[in-house]
């Protein structure tokens, strides 16, 4: 989860997604062309660096994921507490949970740099050009967020109240749109690093950083994803500072403002980021036939699902389904990097059939049973082909579960 120094409150209750773009596993179907918020795994919620146990050294003391931090009301002296309703203290509380969301950004981003970066690179751990790769301009953004913070700073006023925030974040929301790279880079980015992980220098290194203290038990990926979480919590908030808000004060149609540009900014990166990750996979795509190569594939800016499947004779596939085209893939290694070989002629989705089979279905020619394991039964199958028989492909397909079948179903038929 993203570092916080927050009690458990409702708005606290946002779900990890520092596993964003971990390897898919078990025929997860992945989904895209949503927001930045729906990119969480399922059944990944573990960081890499939390299975990760040293046999070697002794177990250091577990330090705490949350840092050590008062409420805004608790700081309040009796006298004061009184004089404000409710109401206001429950503002001032969401008010005060921003800034210090952004001075805790501040400080994972330096920490970043000074505990992960620079001592990799003095170390020769990893190349200059390998660690800009996965760190990209992350110490960049923090002149931006200390910018939100002064003028959150000079807007208090001395008893520790803030009269106006909405015309601050309607001036300032706008400016993140820098991350636009940042997030579209973050693919690419984790699977250098999955890849690097591999070394065992780079291993050792990042598993003395994760026992030490300051790390507060979160591994590197969790920091270098920091930014992105914090995006996804800025509705969260400004809707919470909103609900807490009179509706005679001025603040009110400038809030609703704020909110519309941060939603704004966030559908601009997601639509930024479906295109980054969706070239990332073409480029990965091996062709064993010139005939494979459909001009579709290429000009694709959007992948609407993706993830492992079973053919009939039980071998592994990886699937991708582009806007207009379904291909077919076989998982390779080539110099330790992951790459697609496109299984036979890709279908273009106005040319495609999907057939839902049931449990033990026998329409097709050969012994079907015990194809995909032990079952009596062939379990959550589905078929797809040319409308046009005379190519004669037809691919029967099983994903791991009814669920990740339904997901493939219906992501197939809506494109």
């Amino acid at each position: 989860q993203e570092p916080s120094n927050k009690r458990v409150r409702p708005l606290a209750r946002v779900t990890s997604l520092a596993n964003l773009i971990s390897p898919v596993r078990n025929g997860a179907v992945r989904r895209f062309g949503q927001t930045i918020q729906s990119f969480a795994l399922r059944g990944d919620s573990k960081s890499p660096g939390c299975a990760q146990k040293s046999c070697s050294r002794s177990a250091a003391p577990t330090p705490p994921k949350r840092r050590n931090s008062v409420l805004w009301s608790e700081m309040l002296d009796v006298n004061m507490k009184e004089s404000l309703s409710t109401k206001e203290i429950k503002r001032q509380e969401a008010i005060y949970e921003m800034s210090r969301g952004e001075q805790d950004l501040i400080e994972d981003l330096k920490l970043a740099r000074k505990a992960y970066h620079d001592p990799m690179l003095k170390l020769s751990i990893m190349s200059e050009e390998e660690l800009t790769h996965i760190f990209g301009d992350l110490d960049s953004y923090i002149p931006l967020h200390e910018d939100l913070l002064a003028s959150l700073g000079e807007a208090t006023k001395p008893d520790g109240t803030v009269e106006q925030i909405g015309p601050i974040l309607v001036k300032w929301l706008p400016r993140l749109h820098a991350y636009k790279g940042y997030c579209s880079n973050q693919l690419a980015a984790k699977a250098l690093l999955d890849q690097k992980k591999q070394d065992r220098r780079v291993q050792d290194f990042l598993q003395r950083c994760l026992e030490s203290p300051f790390s507060r038990k979160l591994d590197l990926w969790s920091f270098l994803d920091i930014p992105r979480s914090r995006l996804v919590k800025y509705p969260l908030l400004l809707k919470e500072i909103l609900r807490h808000t009179p509706k005679d004060h001025p603040d009110i149609q400038i809030l609703e403002e704020a909110i519309s540009i941060i939603q704004g900014v966030l559908s601009d990166i997601n639509l930024k980021k479906g295109e980054s990750e969706c070239q990332y996979y073409i480029d990965k795509l091996e062709y064993l036939d010139e005939k494979q190569k459909d001009p579709r594939i290429e000009g694709s800016k959007a992948l609407l699902c993706h993830g492992e499947l079973k053919n009939k004779n039980g071998h592994k596939l990886y699937v991708f389904l582009f806007q207009d085209i379904l291909v077919l893939t076989r998982p390779v290694t080539r110099n330790e990097r992951q790459a697609y070989q496109v299984y036979r002629q890709p279908i273009p989705v106005q040319e495609l059939l999907l057939e839902d089979l049931q449990d033990g279905d026998v329409k097709m020619g050969g012994s079907f049973r015990g194809a995909f394991g032990n079952s009596d039964k062939a379990k959550n199958i589905f078929r797809v082909r040319f409308q046009d028989p005379s190519p004669g492909q037809s691919h029967t397909l099983q994903a791991n579960d009814v669920f990740h079948k339904q997901q493939w179903v219906n992501c197939i038929r809506t494109a």
